[in-house]
């Protein structure tokens, strides 16, 4: 069985209690939908972008963005990464909305097909590997890591899938997903696509475990920014069987969650400007029904009233403005009607 060796440092406990804050204060937000959209898909890009460029990708964020809004159909590999990529996250961020996915191992082996598709022969897709694998170090030009044996890769890919199925009630959920994170990059279970299919596996795990904030940023824009801090962080150097009663997970566990604080507030920088969309265009009163709303739990027009020196049938236009954005909806009728933010 999998046991993990890691510390709850002050530094890893800060990060928790920091994420848990910010996260809780965006899903009381309320977005028109056209921000939504507009978050996700620009999400989804620098996903894309992100974790493939991470990989040697050579492809800049705007190159990628035009890809993904064109869809050409004479493209190269670096191109087809980019693809594969952006329609496995989708397909996952679709699925997520619906319905719960069941994380397991036919899971994972999907999403490495999907990210791999056209890219490796079929017969090495969406199947852990047989043979042996290296990770060279390129500046170096020399192998730094020899992950384990053929033979001993599903055994292992079993307990961690196991480690997450009894833990993610038990251990706090950024613990779990760091732990796998790093784990599955150590065991390195397919000839091609480790990388990609952890970053979008890990993704899934934490909206599965209740951070469902996590279809509005991209994490693996923190890992791109500094590839060769992450690989450091992430991987490991040696022989597999040297090392795996070594491994201390607390140093990735703090940087996996700086690099989750590091996007959310990015994030929460770049909503502001998401709000001067003309679609949008929300006014200082129309905040005044939301921050009253979210204040105290509803409003009506009588209590609208004492906070503006707006006319009724005007008022009356604000609420039905943001209702028609998806923000509110209205309760009761005729002189009982009051307004709640509406639940997405």
């Amino acid at each position: 069985m999998f046991h993990p060796k890691y510390t709850i440092t002050n530094k890893l406990l800060e990060n928790i209690k920091r994420i848990t804050t910010l996260v809780n204060k965006m899903n009381r937000w309320r977005f028109p939908e056209v921000v939504l959209v507009e978050l996700q898909k620009n999400a989804e890009a620098v996903s894309a972008f992100a974790s493939t460029s991470i990989e040697g990708n050579p492809l800049p964020l705007t190159d990628v963005k035009r890809i993904l809004k064109r869809h050409p159909t004479q493209i190269r590999k670096s191109e087809q990464e980019v693809i594969n990529y952006n329609q496995a996250l989708q397909e996952v961020n679709t699925q997520l909305n619906k319905e719960k996915i069941s994380f397991n191992l036919p899971l994972i082996f999907s999403l490495q097909k999907k990210i791999i598709n056209k890219l490796i022969p079929v017969h090495q897709s969406g199947t852990v590997r047989t043979q042996p694998v290296f990770v060279n170090d390129p500046r170096l030009g020399k192998t730094i890591y020899w992950p384990p044996d053929g033979h001993d890769v599903l055994p292992l890919m079993k307990d961690l899938i196991e480690f997450v199925k009894i833990n993610q009630q038990v251990i706090d959920p950024l613990i779990v997903a760091g732990i796998f994170h790093k784990q599955m990059v150590i065991i390195h279970p397919f000839m091609d696509g480790n990388g990609r299919t952890t970053r979008l596996a890990t993704k899934i795990l934490l909206a599965q475990m209740g951070l469902d904030t996590f279809h509005l940023f991209s994490f693996e824009n923190y890992y791109n920014n500094n590839v060769s801090q992450y690989f450091e962080m992430v991987g490991v150097k040696g022989n597999y069987y040297d090392l795996v009663n070594l491994i201390d997970f607390t140093q990735w566990l703090e940087y996996f969650t700086d690099g989750i604080i590091d996007e959310l507030l990015r994030v929460e920088k770049t909503l502001p400007q998401l709000f001067t969309n003309p679609q949008i265009n929300l006014k200082s009163h129309h905040q005044t029904i939301l921050q009253t709303i979210q204040q105290k739990g509803f409003i009506n027009d009588s209590g609208y009233a004492k906070l503006t020196i707006r006319a009724r049938a005007t008022r009356y236009l604000d609420f039905q403005k943001l209702i028609n954005l998806g923000l509110i909806e209205s309760k009761g009728k005729g002189k009982s009607t009051y307004y709640v933010l509406k639940e997405k």
